[in-house]
């Protein structure tokens, strides 16, 4: 079965119920969410047969109608990041084989600058902004003129979308998902969340990424729920959606779910129907459960995955939070999961050589829904894979019960002195001292050593680098190689990336000479 079947499925099954709310409020059936990218699939279908539409815009009507429309063409959307700046995106669009762009208002000025780098056979915009240009046409006016039957032949492909790897440390990458993996993915979901038609889940992290589309949109979608979309993330317009939409479920990562808890705890909105909570992306604290547990619901799913796996490989039922904290849970219903001895990142781990319980090794990942690797990048793509498995590159420790933690990057890993260092342990001891808000752990190249560790430290008070080398020096739980030996320090939060994680190299730049 592919996604576009489970699709049709919803729209027989549930034609008259609410699919969409929009941020003013207007509501569409599953049946008009049907016709509407129908239509859009066959104006689509006619400016560029067999080739694929990329979209700029924030999480809206469009955005969504896209996703659909890409599967009944067969042709995959290309979801680009909205924060993305024009010359990045018109490289990421070359990367996909990019025909046609398809805009809203907020991104209208970025559009057009991509627009007049890049030479591509047509251009959509969907809002009400003047624009003034004639290589531009109207999102409404295309889909009043075309038809509401799909066109002979379509679909003539099996293609979903195109996805963009993080590009926290490198040039973001391409990864292209079909039909099938993308409804093994949202089916997964599904299961864990247990998902009804009864749902109303709050929309409010950005559509182009993995977890937002396989995670969250396409399951609710395919159960036949409600989707109340909000094009950006206000803490306090979700928690009055949440109230008047008597909404049953949200996606935040853990940045999100702390602003969340903040305005909760402020002004109390009745988030009583609120059943379930997926969050992820970054290390979920115990104390961010037990503050989400007591001011939003008690039901919190704890995710792990990355872009090239689909929408998560394990999750953690709220039900094991209190024994096992801070868990990822284990294998997802789609994975099979093996934590392996750790390797160097230009190594090729054994997937045969799994770790005992309490040791550290990489995750390796096997399913139905992970991608078939990158569009553009085949020096990554022949390091994505060993022997059928995925590489995750995350370094995680299995408890006895079977319960998986990450703790670290294999590509962070830091090798001095012919030992091997985690920044994450190193990270959470730094954490311990009272005057540590945030710390990155890093290695910076050193004749001597290979690597030494280095930190960058985010603190209000008044701590030295001396203050923390002896505070890391009477640490019963690390060992004196691994020892950060430069500092740096700033007061300002390390910046993170919208899924909530550190953009390293942005940090180490602008303290280091690399």
């Amino acid at each position: 079965m592919n996604y576009l079947q489970a699709f049709e499925r919803s729209v027989r099954v549930h034609g008259d119920d609410t699919a969409i709310v929009t941020e003013d409020g207007e509501t569409y059936t599953y049946t008009e969410l049907d016709r509407r990218s129908t239509r859009l699939a066959n104006a689509l279908h006619e400016r560029i047969p067999g080739e694929r539409c990329a979209v700029l815009a924030l999480n809206g009507l469009a955005s969504i109608e896209s996703m659909i429309a890409g599967q009944k063409r067969g042709e995959a959307t290309v979801q680009l990041p909205f924060r993305g700046k024009a010359g990045e995106l018109v490289s990421m669009m070359a990367s996909a084989d990019t025909a046609a762009i398809l805009f809203d208002d907020d991104n209208a000025e970025t559009a057009l600058a991509a627009l007049d780098r890049a030479d591509f056979d047509v251009a959509i915009h969907a809002g009400e902004a003047d624009l003034d240009r004639d290589d531009v046409e109207s999102y409404e006016s295309i889909l009043a003129g075309a038809d509401d039957d799909l066109a002979d032949g379509l679909p003539d492909g099996n293609e979903y979308g195109v996805f963009y790897t993080s590009g926290t440390t490198s040039q973001p990458k391409a990864v292209l998902f079909d039909q099938e993996q993308m409804w093994h993915g949202s089916t997964q979901v599904i299961m864990e969340l247990s998902i009804t038609e009864v749902d109303t889940a709050i929309v409010c992290t950005p559509w182009y990424h993995m977890v937002t589309t396989d995670a969250w949109i396409l399951p609710h979608l395919q159960a036949g729920a409600t989707l109340v979309v909000h094009p950006s993330f206000d803490p306090t317009d979700v928690l009055q959606d949440i109230e008047r939409y008597d909404a049953t479920g949200l996606l935040a990562v853990p940045t999100q779910l702390d602003s969340l808890n903040d305005v909760q705890a402020e002004a109390g909105y009745d988030t009583s129907t609120l059943s379930y909570i997926r969050t992820g992306g970054s290390i979920v604290t115990q104390d961010l459960i037990r503050r989400s547990s007591e001011l939003l619901t008690e039901n919190v799913y704890n995710t792990y995955g990355l872009t090239e796996g689909g929408p998560n490989l394990t999750f953690a039922h709220p039900s094991v939070q209190d024994e096992h904290t801070g868990t990822l849970g284990k294998e997802s219903y789609m994975w099979n999961i093996r934590v392996v001895e750790a390797v160097a990142v230009d190594e090729e781990p054994d997937p045969e050589a799994e770790v005992e319980p309490g040791e550290r090794g990489e995750i390796l990942a096997r399913g139905p829904g992970m991608s078939d690797g990158y569009l553009d990048n085949p020096e990554a793509q022949e390091n994505l894979f060993v022997d059928g498995w995925l590489r995750t590159r995350d370094v995680a420790e299995v408890d006895e019960d079977g319960y998986i933690y990450i703790t670290d990057r294999v590509d962070n890993m830091i090798v001095s002195g012919g030992e091997n260092v985690y920044p994450e342990e190193v990270q959470n001891t730094l954490a311990e001292h009272e005057a540590v808000e945030e710390a990155l752990v890093f290695g910076l190249p050193d004749d001597h050593w290979g690597e030494v560790v280095s930190a960058v430290v985010v603190t209000d008070g008044d701590v030295t680098a001396d203050d923390l080398d002896e505070f890391c020096r009477n640490s019963d739980y690390l060992a004196d190689f691994k020892r950060p030996r430069r500092w740096a320090f700033q007061s300002e939060p390390l910046p993170r990336s919208d899924t909530g994680t550190v953009k390293r190299g942005d940090v180490i730049d602008r303290h280091f000479d690399r």
